[in-house]
């Protein structure tokens, strides 16, 4: 895997005193107990076309600072709602010069954030864990964090007894994480094999849909994402040992693992030919066969919307499966 260019660590700014986030005449706030407000995505626009760029930029960095201290905080309420507010501002513009003289106290307040908190707080947790790497780009910046954040994310996956949309997220931010800073090998391999452990039991459901299998469609698609950056000699060995397992989820009763299972049967068929044009799949026709059946299912006892998505899906998958079988052939 090639080597990321790496930025150059800046300097952290000075320590500034301590400041209120917001001013006392902000129309959005009462008071400091009702920063959840603060979060709404609309407080980050400008005031108005008279207010010049630099001073909105200011007012903008202004609230982001109260949100990194309120993460904070002793009530579990007011560090959420800090979270909401820190994911908001991250998503909605580029803030490179100011994220990376934070990055450290940023990292710590997701890190205590996702083992104090519970539930809704780590899901925020996780995906401003996510945006941060994203704002940081891929280099030694972003890669730090990773390796400070991944085995707190891992664990969560891996804790049973821990909230289910929370284990989902972090399923979710991990994969990304990795694939935008890791720049090292066997963190990559680890992170496939965390998201292995768990869609791997999917293959010996009984059936149905639950919780737990919203969380294998995470971490399936996490998966999948991952392998597309692996060395041909790992691709090689995964095809090999999932190729002819995933057909099986193609049958579940859950619509979105049945389209997970599909899409990634079909980059798993794409890298195959690219790895070896000699690549041969035995079991080709029988499968094709359980695409085209997913490709115009008019099964009633199904959601309308479930069938249209699962058709479009499926069309895609099978062009994907057949260009292969025409290449072979």
């Amino acid at each position: 895997m090639p080597k990321s260019k790496k930025r150059n660590s800046r300097p952290a700014g000075g320590r500034q005193k301590t400041i209120q986030p917001f001013s006392d005449d902000d129309s959005s706030v009462e008071t400091m107990s009702h920063c959840s407000s603060y979060s709404d995505t609309a407080s980050f626009a400008e005031d108005g076309a008279e207010v010049d760029e630099e001073a909105a930029q200011e007012d903008f960095e202004f609230k982001l600072k109260g949100f990194i201290e309120l993460t904070m905080d002793k009530s579990a309420k007011t560090r959420q709602a800090a979270l909401e507010g820190l994911k908001s501002g991250l998503s909605s513009k580029i803030l490179y010069d100011f994220i990376v003289e934070r990055r450290i106290t940023l990292t710590d307040s997701i890190e205590r954030c996702l083992k104090k908190g519970k539930g809704e707080e780590q899901r925020v947790a996780a995906a401003l864990a996510c945006l941060l790497c994203c704002q940081l780009g891929s280099g030694m910046e972003s890669e730090e964090v990773f390796r400070t954040l991944a085995p707190v994310l891992k664990s969560i996956i891996s804790d049973r007894s821990a909230n289910m949309s929370a284990r989902q997220a972090c399923a979710s931010y991990l994969g990304l994480c990795c694939f935008i800073a890791t720049d090292d090998i066997e963190d990559l391999y680890m992170t496939m094999e965390c998201m292995e452990n768990l869609f791997t039991k999917q293959y010996h459901a009984e059936g149905g849909t639950d919780n737990a299998s919203a969380l294998h469609i995470q971490a399936l698609l996490s998966w999948a994402l991952l392998l597309t950056i692996c060395h041909s000699s790992e691709v090689k060995k995964k095809i090999d040992m999932h190729i002819h397992k995933l057909p099986r989820l193609l049958s579940c009763d859950d619509v979105n693992m049945r389209i997970a299972a599909g899409e990634t049967l079909a980059l798993l068929f794409e890298l195959a030919r690219e790895a070896d044009a000699e690549f041969y799949y035995e079991d080709l026709e029988p499968l094709t066969e359980t695409l085209k059946a997913l490709a115009t299912d008019c099964n009633k006892h199904r959601a309308k919307v479930d069938r249209r998505k699962q058709r479009s899906v499926f069309r895609d998958v099978l062009r994907a499966v057949e260009v292969c079988n025409a290449v072979l052939h």
